[in-house]
C-alpha cells in the first residue's frame, strides 16, 4: 500500500533547481534515495518534513496532501546527519523532548523513554550528558528521540556516513531490525553498496531529478544511463548497436567487436552493460560455455575492495574483478596476453 507520494515536485532557490521529482514509498518499505553529493537528496527529505515548500507539485502521506501542512503535524521523523542532539539536556531529556508536553505523568514518561532506550540498547546512557557520548551513541540517542513520535515514515540523512566500519555494521543491523518490525524508512546515501545491502527499492537522483526508480535488480542489473552504471560501480558500459544475425541470434557491435547477447530488445542503438565480476580470465585460449571469449592485453592491475580490478584492451576496454589468488595463479602483469570470457546472459542491453 502506498504511504508516501512525491508528485511532480519542482523547487527553485537561487541558482538551484529541482524538477520532476516523482516517486512513491509503500508501507513497510526500506526505500533508498541514492546519488552523489549536491544532487538534491537531502532537500527531498526536507521537503517531505516541511522545512521547505515545493515551487510546484504535491506531497501525499497516507493519501493526505501534506504539501502545506505545518512541520509538527506531518507525522514524519527526520534524523539529521549531524544528529542535532540538545547539548544542555541529558540523554533522558533528549529522548523525552518530543512527548514531554503530551505526557504529564512522570512515571509513564519514564517507562516510555526507558522502553525506547532499551530497544536501541542505550538504557545505560540515560543519565549521561551528550558531550560524553561517542558518535555511535549520539546517533542512537537522536534516533530514539525521532522514534518517540512514532513517525509514519522515518527519514534518514546519510545515517552511516560518519561512522567507522564496526559502528556502521551495527547501525545497519539496527535499521534493518526497525524496518522488519514495520517501520517505513526513507534513507538517503551516496554509497551504492549501502543501497544494495539495505534497499528494497531504490531511486537514483541525478542532476536534481529522479533518473531511475526500481528494485535492486532493476537498478543494478538494468541501469538506464551511463551515469547510473558508473555511479553504482559498473565499470563495463559500452555504446553500440544491437543486431540480429543470419541465425536469428542477437549480437551487439561495439567498436568493431561483436558481443553475443541474450535479449528480446529490438535492433537499434544502445549500451552494453557487463558487471566486472561476471568476466573470467584465462592465460591461454579456453573452451567454455561462455559465448564471448575475447583476446586482449592487460593494461592495468589495480587493488580493489574484494581483490583486484584488471584492465584489458580487447578491442574494447574491459575491467574484470578477480581475487588476489587468481592474480597470482595466472601470473598477471601489465602487457601480458589474456583471454576474457563472459556469458551472453551476463550482458545487459540498455536502449538509448
Amino acid at each position: 500500500m502506498e504511504i508516501l507520494r512525491m508528485y511532480n515536485i519542482h523547487f527553485n532557490a537561487g541558482n538551484f533547481a529541482m524538477y520532476n521529482v516523482d516517486f512513491s514509498v509503500n508501507q513497510g518499505d526500506y526505500f533508498i534515495l541514492l546519488g552523489p553529493s549536491g544532487a538534491g537528496k537531502t532537500l527531498i527529505l526536507e521537503l517531505i518534513a516541511g522545512f521547505f515548500q515545493p515551487t510546484k507539485g504535491d506531497i501525499y502521506l497516507q493519501n493526505k496532501n501534506i504539501t502545506k501542512v505545518p512541520i509538527q503535524e506531518r507525522e514524519v521523523g527526520l534524523l539529521f546527519q549531524d544528529f542535532a542532539i540538545f547539548p544542555h539536556m541529558s540523554v533522558f531529556d533528549n529522548i523525552a523532548y518530543p512527548v514531554r508536553k503530551k505526557i504529564s505523568n512522570k512515571v509513564k514518561l519514564n517507562e516510555i523513554v526507558s522502553q525506547m532506550a532499551r530497544e536501541l540498547e542505550i538504557e545505560h546512557l540515560l543519565k549521561r550528558n551528550p558531550a560524553t557520548l561517542s558518535g555511535g551513541e549520539q546517533q542512537r540517542v537522536a534516533l530514539a528521540r525521532t522514534l518517540m513520535i512514532k513517525p509514519t515514515v522515518l527519514l534518514l540523512d546519510e545515517p552511516l556516513a560518519a561512522l567507522d566500519v564496526q559502528l556502521r555494521s551495527g547501525t545497519r543491523s539496527l535499521l534493518r531490525h526497525l524496518n522488519q518490525k514495520g517501520q517505513t524508512i526513507l534513507h538517503v546515501t551516496h554509497d551504492y553498496e549501502e543501497a544494495a545491502i539495505l534497499g528494497q527499492r531504490i531511486a537514483v537522483v541525478e542532476n536534481n531529478t529522479i533518473a531511475q526508480c526500481g528494485t535492486y535488480d532493476e537498478i543494478f542489473h538494468h541501469p538506464r544511463s551511463s551515469f547510473i552504471a558508473n555511479f553504482i560501480g559498473i565499470r563495463n558500459f559500452f555504446k553500440g548497436r544491437l543486431l540480429t544475425n543470419k541465425a536469428g541470434s542477437k549480437q551487439l557491435e561495439v567498436n568493431g567487436v561483436i558481443i553475443n547477447i541474450l535479449t528480446d530488445h529490438p535492433d537499434g542503438n544502445g549500451y552494453a552493460v557487463i558487471r566486472s565480476e561476471d568476466i573470467f580470465l584465462s592465460s591461454e585460449p579456453v573452451e567454455s560455455s561462455a559465448t564471448n571469449i575475447l583476446r586482449g592485453v592487460i593494461t592495468s592491475i589495480e587493488p580493489a575492495r574484494l581483490g583486484f580490478e584488471i584492465g584489458i584492451n580487447a578491442g574494447i576496454p574491459l575491467i574484470a574483478s578477480i581475487s588476489k589468488g587468481s592474480v597470482e595463479k595466472l601470473g598477471l602483469e601489465n602487457g601480458k596476453e589474456i583471454w576474457a570470457g563472459f556469458k551472453s546472459t551476463a550482458v545487459r542491453f540498455v536502449s538509448e
